[in-house]
């Protein structure tokens, strides 16, 4: 009689919906140990829409992509001038084309690591090809995917996006307001792009968040702006 599969050598297994447990575990204890391994303690995470390009036909999202290009690059420059890549930071992406593929090529252009959280699609998104190749991951629950956007989180970036990116903002926001983690800055750059899509306004006149909720959130529309942000709350964590 042949021997039986060992439970966790077997793929039917541990592709079943009993083994769920498991696959999430596995996204949780694969990415902390890699992580570890590669000394990653602090994150600026970059967000924005997958569709842009950066020879996009329409000039604002081009212009869009190449400066999340240069944000993340200003970022990358500065860490490496002053040895805070040395403790533990990159710039995060979800990985995949437009902005996402603009904040890793950017910390590539500086030579700092950067690390691409990718998620599995019924349309594949394939990595970009700028991740730092040991920081590259891919994830099946965008729920796990979303606790490694934040976990090494010191502050955040959100570029104009589409439904992943808008969930991702309020995510942040959430777990801001509600005490789940630290208090990071939420920069949203292009000001009247994010003026015109949520009325930020009309959801403190009818109280569904409160004017301190709305603090939480900085507008800008330069990158030298969100840069001296972002740098500002980085100096502010390696000086503890």
């Amino acid at each position: 009689m042949k021997r039986a599969k060992k439970a966790y050598k077997d793929p039917e297994f541990l592709n079943s919906p009993e083994a769920r447990p498991i696959r999430i575990l596995a996204e949780y204890l694969g990415p902390e140990k890699r992580f570890r391994d590669h000394g990653i303690k602090h994150t600026v995470v970059i967000f924005g829409s997958s569709r842009i390009k950066p020879d996009d036909p329409d000039p604002e999202n081009r212009e869009l992509y190449w400066e999340a290009e240069r944000l993340s690059f200003l970022l990358g420059e500065w860490a490496k001038k002053n040895g805070v890549d040395n403790s533990g930071f990159a710039i995060c992406s979800g990985g995949g084309p437009g902005i996402m593929e603009a904040a890793n090529r950017g910390a590539l252009r500086a030579g700092i690591p950067s690390i691409g959280l990718n998620i599995s699609l019924p349309h594949e998104q394939l990595p970009n090809g700028y991740i730092t190749p040991e920081l590259n991951f891919e994830f099946h629950y965008f729920f796990m995917r979303k606790l490694w956007f934040m976990y090494f989180a010191r502050a955040a970036d959100f570029f104009p996006g589409g439904f992943g990116t808008m969930d991702e903002l309020f995510e942040a926001l959430t777990l801001i307001q509600t005490g789940k983690i630290n208090r990071i800055p939420i920069v949203l750059f292009d000001r009247e792009h994010w003026e015109n899509t949520v009325n930020f306004q009309r959801l403190i006149q009818k109280g569904y968040i409160s004017p301190e909720d709305f603090e939480l959130i900085t507008f800008s529309s330069d990158v030298h702006e969100v840069f001296e942000i972002l740098k500002a709350s980085l100096k502010e964590i390696m000086e503890k």
